[in-house]
């Protein structure tokens, strides 16, 4: 299980990837074994968590390229990959194990928005709408039922903060941070992102409930970077037994988030040790959605 990538130079270490530079342009992202939930790392790692989330971003990013460019390069473990890492001797002997978790990628300028859709209420979103009758301070259609599609899928942007929650943003807050004609089209790309993912995703038996997407520019022009439609920034449920009203059967870390809701715990850190039947559930559960979506076993 990879926690720590340890390579030396550290330039970026996220709640769940690492990042790297190669040169001034590309730079090595490693996408570890470590979980978070409710914005907190968790203690315990989930087993080959970090291959699934590198390479089922790497086949969004493929099928998603006609909608909009995005950041990757090459996986880290392929012939291509070679090429770019050996302008970084640090980075060029890496392990296979730590190659296979992670992708060679553009340096773009990062936007600090997590650009959230959401098909379905669920989630903090419903956990809102209980109390006021509002998602991200949008007033909502009474008698809205759990795990119910919305009319139109709804750009619900957070912050993206580096340590505790991340808050919710209004249309101002967003035009107010990178200007209205940018605060357009970041709500555009995620929908149009989305719909596509949504409707991909249905035809192999997922119902994508929700997902969260970040964005940077390079060159002046928009671009998807960090992870894409992953079951860690994702809701995954199973089409076979979706029935707004009750908990929805889920490839995602779902299962994590509810066990830790059972035991208790307030959301902060320091989070609890998971056991290992979640580890192993929570990693057949990624892996299941990987074979889903991809068509092939990981």
């Amino acid at each position: 299980m990879l926690i720590e990538s340890g390579l030396p130079n550290l330039l970026h270490r996220g709640k769940v990837r690492d990042t790297y530079a190669i040169d001034d342009s590309l730079l090595l992202m490693v996408a570890t074994d470590r979980i978070s939930a409710f914005d907190v790392v968790l203690p315990t790692g989930i087993t080959e968590k970090g291959k699934v989330l590198n390479r089922i971003s790497s086949f969004w990013f493929a099928q998603t390229a006609h909608l909009i460019p995005n950041h990757l390069v090459a996986l880290a473990d392929s012939g291509e990959a070679a090429s770019y890492l050996v302008k970084n001797p640090d980075l060029e002997g890496i392990s296979a194990e730590l190659a296979s978790q992670a992708m060679v990628v553009k340096k773009a300028e990062r936007i600090d928005i997590e650009c959230i859709v959401r098909g379905y209420i669920t989630g903090s979103a419903w956990s809102e709408y209980r109390r006021q009758g509002t998602v991200s301070g949008k007033p909502m259609p009474e008698g809205l039922v759990e795990g119910m599609e919305f009319p139109e899928p709804l750009f619900t942007p957070t912050t993206k903060a580096e340590e505790g929650h991340d808050q919710n943003m209004s249309d101002q807050e967003v035009e107010d941070m990178v200007g209205a004609d940018m605060a357009l089209k970041l709500g555009e790309a995620s929908r149009t992102v989305y719909k596509f993912a949504h409707d991909y995703a249905r035809e192999r038996g997922i119902i994508l409930a929700d997902t969260k997407m970040e964005f940077g520019t390079l060159n002046g022009q928009l671009i998807l970077i960090d992870e894409l439609l992953t079951p860690d920034s994702s809701r995954f449920w199973d089409m076979e037994g979706y029935a707004p009203g009750k908990s929805q059967p889920n490839f995602d870390k779902q299962f994590v988030r509810d066990w830790l809701v059972e035991q208790g715990w307030n959301q902060e850190p320091p989070a609890p040790e998971l056991p290992s039947e979640v580890v192993t559930l929570t990693t057949e559960r990624y892996k299941e959605a990987y074979r889903r979506l991809t068509g092939t076993d990981l």
